[in-house]
């Protein structure tokens, strides 16, 4: 099995989407939360194309 590395900026945004579901783990996402989901997501998607 390969091990790919992930710049730390891309896991630490990978940590907080995790822990930010885990709250809300069994419903689906209020507005505001789905738009803060959208932010994190966008800031995991950035870490990504500078590594």
């Amino acid at each position: 099995m390969a091990i790919t590395c992930v710049p730390d900026a891309a896991a630490e945004a990978n940590e907080r989407i995790r822990e930010f579901m885990a709250a809300r783990s069994g419903r689906p996402l209020w507005a505001d939360e789905a738009e803060e989901y959208e932010q994190l997501l966008a800031t995991w998607a950035a870490a990504q194309m500078t590594a």
